[in-house]
């Protein structure tokens, strides 16, 4: 049996590998793709609609137990499609 998590955008309970585990590193949202990062990770389903509503109930922040404000602009960046390249 898969194990089940909750997405913080939409409240929902689904299998883990149909979520995107986001940690924090510094102020910044990274993804975890292989959810082996140390510290505590937040679940979220990979669309827009669910980081948009996350992110309006300030879910990354209380979920990861930040005490400043998280850049989320990677992952918005990543779930509209956007390829980031750093030089």
């Amino acid at each position: 049996m898969e194990p089940v998590r909750t997405c913080i955008g939409c409240r929902s309970r689904a299998p883990r590998s149909s979520l995107l585990r986001v940690v924090a590193r510094e102020s910044q949202l990274v993804v975890d793709e292989t959810a082996t990062l140390p510290g505590r990770g937040a679940w979220v389903h990979p669309t827009i609609e669910c980081y948009t509503t996350a992110t309006q109930r300030r879910a990354f922040g209380r979920a990861l137990r930040a005490a400043v404000a998280l850049d989320t602009h990677t992952l918005e960046n990543r779930l509209n499609g956007e390829v980031i390249t750093h030089e």
